[in-house]
């Protein structure tokens, strides 16, 4: 089995409220708005993000993105009032700290995960 793409799902409470959150978060408006309750950010060419209005489900995601430099990527979201939980030392060389949208939503920013 190929897999060409892979779409990670964020469930919130409503769209219309998450969308500038999420917008703060991926530093940029989405790529698309392709239907009603629904914004898709492309972060690399093969993974997107998706926030879609599911009340029903709103808050049970864990998200995790991977980033180069987390400090500086966690100083730019202070810089957007988006403000993370602490640092925390994974194994080897790998740091991570969480975010968590309106909904809860909880969302990881990785750095060095594979040493």
């Amino acid at each position: 089995m190929i897999f060409t793409h892979v779409l990670a799902v964020a469930p919130v409470g409503d769209i219309e409220a998450a969308v500038p959150w999420y917008e703060r978060l991926l530093g940029r408006p989405a790529d698309a708005r392709p239907m009603a309750g629904l914004a898709d950010w492309h972060v690399s060419p093969s993974a997107w993000v998706q926030v879609f209005q599911s009340p029903e489900h709103a808050g049970t995601t864990l998200l995790n993105l991977v980033v180069d430099d987390l400090d500086r990527a966690l100083a730019e979201l202070a810089g957007r009032g988006i403000t993370a939980g602490e640092v925390q030392p994974g194994a080897r060389a790998v740091r991570f700290a969480a975010v968590h949208d309106p909904d809860g939503n909880r969302i990881t920013l990785i750095e060095n995960p594979v040493a």
